[in-house]
């Protein structure tokens, strides 16, 4: 059975490149045998975070919340592509994340980064680490961090030029990496329950 990934992005700006990341990872996740999905924030629509989905009724959260509730229950693994907003990652995708808590227990993440520039989100990287350790998630240790993303990727998600280079060699010890995480995981969360 293929490891279930879930990539989420959470830029709302108008014309955004960092996508082209999060459809390159989830294109070359399928190409390695996952089911890799990609979660855009502004796709999924929630509003600024009043309540958590685990503050509704059972049945009552609404429908994209809910949606979503189950999909992040049912994943094996978690991508999250960060784009650098003043040191830090987006607001779309730290409130989408907000709205959850337990859903993300006992699963690995990865972190890809990336920026107009050459720090290529690196400072944002570094704060989202901590941000979903604190949710519960275990963080690999192996990231990707693009910049500039327009001389790496083009229009279609494709590497180009040496930094689109880089980015290939560069993905095989990430996916590798979350590979493992995952596998471990899998393999502890079926041998023992989790202790909350």
């Amino acid at each position: 059975m293929p490891d279930r990934i879930l990539v989420f992005y959470g830029s709302y700006r108008r014309d955004r490149m960092g996508i082209r990341l999060a459809k390159f990872l989830v294109a070359r996740l399928r190409d390695r045998g996952a089911d890799a999905e990609l979660i855009d924030a502004q796709d999924v629509g929630l509003p600024m975070l009043d309540r958590m989905y685990k503050e509704h009724e059972p049945g009552t959260a609404p429908e994209a919340m809910e949606k979503l509730a189950a999909k992040i229950k049912a994943a094996d693994a978690f991508v999250f592509v960060t784009g650098e907003y003043n040191w830090g990652p987006q607001p779309g995708l730290k409130n989408l994340t907000d709205h959850f808590l337990e859903e993300w227990f006992w699963r690995p993440a990865a972190i890809a980064s990336y920026s107009a520039g050459r720090i290529a989100g690196a400072r944002s990287s570094f704060t989202w680490h901590g941000t979903l350790s604190e949710m519960g998630m275990v963080v690999i240790s192996s990231t990707l961090a693009v910049g500039p993303i327009a001389d790496t990727f083009d229009a279609d998600a494709r590497p180009i030029g040496p930094m689109g280079e880089g980015i290939e060699r560069a993905f095989g010890r990430f996916a590798d990496d979350l590979a493992w995480w995952t596998e471990a995981a899998k393999i502890q969360r079926a041998r023992k329950p989790p202790p909350y």
